[in-house]
């Protein structure tokens, strides 16, 4: 990717920039997949690894709220749905 920018502390962040969103791209599709996993065992009946994925999701997307790659709010309403998705079935 070309860079634009002239000034150098410019061309830094752009390359910072580059770094984060990669990095909070691969752990927005990480916590994507542990959502389907936890959906997929709680469609099959599967409780205890459904209960042990939500408990990863849990984790992973209050560590995502820490390191600002979604909002702690958002976190928590996601947590909260899924939770609530959990104890419905279960």
């Amino acid at each position: 990717m070309d860079i634009l920018a002239n000034i150098k502390s410019a061309k830094k962040r752009i390359l910072i920039i580059n770094k984060k969103t990669q990095a909070n791209k691969s752990r927005k599709s990480e916590i994507k997949t542990y959502i389907k996993k936890f959906e997929t065992a709680l469609s099959e009946g599967n409780y205890e690894k459904a209960k042990e994925y939500l408990k990863i999701c849990e984790k992973k997307l209050y560590q995502a709220a820490a390191k600002n790659t979604i909002h702690k709010n958002a976190a928590a309403r996601k947590v909260s749905r899924l939770t609530k998705k959990f104890n419905k079935v279960a």
